[in-house]
């Protein structure tokens, strides 16, 4: 069963002997991954929808992983129990994911392990997870056709971190590499577009751009 570059990934950050639910699981695939990459972790496929999660179920019994795969109907993360350690939210944006964590602030809680692939609003997400009793245990860039994703990794615990951590990722500044430096450069063309095309009298948000732009400029040209 064929499987993107980014829900690789993902499924290979994830750590050995988990128990994991897949929020927004779609048609399982990550799931169903996972549990032919180990056969010591166990999922939950679980969808708003229940269409997608028809799929699921038929991909599972194909594949025969009914014993280690389990499909569950809810919003968020309402189908979370006990058992489960990691959740994975892949594939929304990054406000809908901070939606979803607020809506559920008591099963927040509980989690040991979130890993998390927000589509944009990548640091709101970063600042309330780690404002709601997670830090940032690994970040990792994807290219999957030609975009590039940010897989984030948080674990239950604190750790303070500065504006410039929150902006590019402390992990990422730490390992940088060559989607780095091709995820920030197009991030700077974006910016530096938006910037030449906002009217004079939006004077904060240019300032705000500015700064953005002469930070990221200074990171990729060390």
């Amino acid at each position: 069963m064929k499987i993107n570059a980014r829900l690789k990934k993902i499924g290979d950050l994830v750590e050995a002997n988990s128990f994991c639910l897949d929020v927004g699981c779609d048609h399982a695939l990550l799931d169903i991954y996972l549990v032919h990459r180990n056969k010591n972790i166990k999922a939950v496929a679980s969808d708003i929808a229940e269409g997608p999660l028809e799929q699921a179920k038929k991909n599972i019994k194909r594949e025969r992983l009914d014993d280690k795969i389990e499909t569950r109907l809810g919003n968020g993360l309402s189908t979370y129990t006990d058992e489960i350690d990691t959740v994975i939210i892949s594939g929304m944006g990054g406000r809908n994911i901070i939606g979803i964590c607020k809506e559920n602030l008591k099963i927040l809680k509980k989690i040991k392990t979130l890993i998390i692939s927000p589509n944009n609003y990548q640091i709101d997400v970063k600042k309330y997870l780690t404002k709601n009793g997670f830090y940032i245990d690994n970040e990792e860039f994807v290219k999957d056709k030609n975009f590039i994703y940010q897989i984030i990794i948080l674990k239950r615990g604190k750790k303070k971190y500065t504006k410039k951590e929150y902006f590019f990722g402390p992990k990422f500044l730490e390992k940088k590499g060559p989607l780095f430096r091709e995820y920030y450069l197009r991030e700077l063309k974006s910016k530096e577009i938006l910037k030449s095309m906002l009217p004079s009298k939006y004077r904060l948000k240019r300032y705000q751009l500015k700064k953005e732009i002469e930070l990221i400029k200074n990171e990729i040209e060390d």
